[in-house]
């Protein structure tokens, strides 16, 4: 089943909440007969060079077996690694629907049906991110991210703040975003060690993991990383070098699910707690990473969410949610249709 054409588009979702907007971009792979596959990812394209791109594309993909990925993973050309996620993901899309299946039972079988859903807490002040906290429990979202200013007395009277408050219904844990010098991390580390976090999240600077390894000797704090975390052999460094205790592996960030998938076999191998992120996403994205959550034991976390909950207005049907998780699509491919008529609302013009 060869590839003989693709169409890119730019779409973009102003949010109406405290979530950020999300713009993306969607990758249409279609075969000599006609069959459809879909990939998404973030990149800071330009529409106007959305032709000179599928013309850069067209050669490399045309002709080419859907079925043939590892060998697509190789191509050079096809970086950075978002754009290699988001072709890799319409391949695998082609991949399940050609089968009839949902990627999960090419990946090994639906281990679970349900993956519990990590919110994260976007608000401009600490009432406002309580308040959005509680409504996410009260929907049985219990599993939390908040988002780290980068002001420690800030940060520390959030995390304290929504714990006080709601702290025997949620699982939170503290996403540095890598905003804290080692200096700032030791003492905001030093201030909530006696806080229940799950984990702190890329807490410094750079993100250089021999030194989140030196802040996790120095605090009880959990330690977890993500940024850092772009190839399998990250993942490596990261389990010799005694970095943290859990992972968050993005999808986008390793260029794929094949690459995911190693990464998460590594931490399994390590005992390293691991969850998987599809970055932003409106859709696309988080419906294939579904499919790699449920089918892969190793990722024994949530699905870690940018927003409050996952963006599906490209999408026929939007995804459900039971008691704080969600269902994974049972379509074949990715397991959902992308509502055309969607893509044409939300492109950018």
């Amino acid at each position: 089943m060869t590839i003989n054409d693709l169409e890119l588009f730019l779409v973009e979702r102003q949010s109406e909440t405290t979530d950020p907007s999300i713009r993306s971009l969607l990758i249409r792979l279609v075969t000599e007969t006609g069959l459809v596959g879909w990939g998404e990812a973030v990149l800071p394209w330009r529409l106007s060079e959305l032709p000179g791109r599928r013309a850069m594309l067209l050669p490399i993909l045309t002709g080419r077996s859907a079925f043939d990925i590892e060998e697509l993973l190789e191509q050079q050309n096809l970086r950075p690694r978002p754009l290699q996620a988001a072709v890799e993901m319409a391949c695998w899309d082609l991949v399940g629907r050609i089968a009839g299946l949902p990627l999960c039972c090419l990946f090994g079988g639906q281990y679970r049906g349900r993956i519990p859903l990590g919110v994260r807490l976007h608000g401009s002040s600490i009432e406002q991110v309580l308040q959005l906290s509680r409504e996410m429990a009260d929907q049985g979202f219990h599993w939390q991210t908040l988002s780290a200013t980068g002001r420690m007395s800030n940060d520390e009277n959030l995390v304290t703040a929504l714990l006080g408050a709601v702290g025997d219904r949620v699982e939170l844990r503290l996403d540095g975003r890598q905003s804290y010098n080692m200096e700032q991390a030791q003492e905001l580390c030093h201030r909530l060690e006696d806080e229940s976090l799950v984990f702190f999240l890329d807490p410094l600077q750079g993100g250089r993991m021999e030194e989140v390894a030196s802040l996790r000797r120095q605090t009880t704090m959990t330690m977890a990383v993500a940024r850092s975390v772009e190839t399998p052999a990250d993942m490596m460094a990261f389990i010799r070098g005694g970095v943290a205790s859990n992972t968050v592996i993005d999808i986008q960030r390793v260029g794929g699910l094949v690459l995911a998938r190693k990464c998460g076999t590594i931490a399994e191998a390590g005992g390293i707690g691991a969850s998987l992120c599809a970055g932003h996403s409106l859709g696309v994205a988080t419906a294939a990473t579904l499919q790699l959550a449920c089918a892969t034991p190793a990722y024994n976390g949530c699905l870690e969410c940018t927003r409050h909950q996952p963006a599906d207005e490209l999408l026929v049907e939007p995804f459900s949610y039971v008691d704080g998780m969600i269902q994974v699509p049972q379509g074949p491919g990715i397991g959902v249709e992308v509502n055309r008529a969607a893509i044409d609302k939300y492109q950018v013009s």
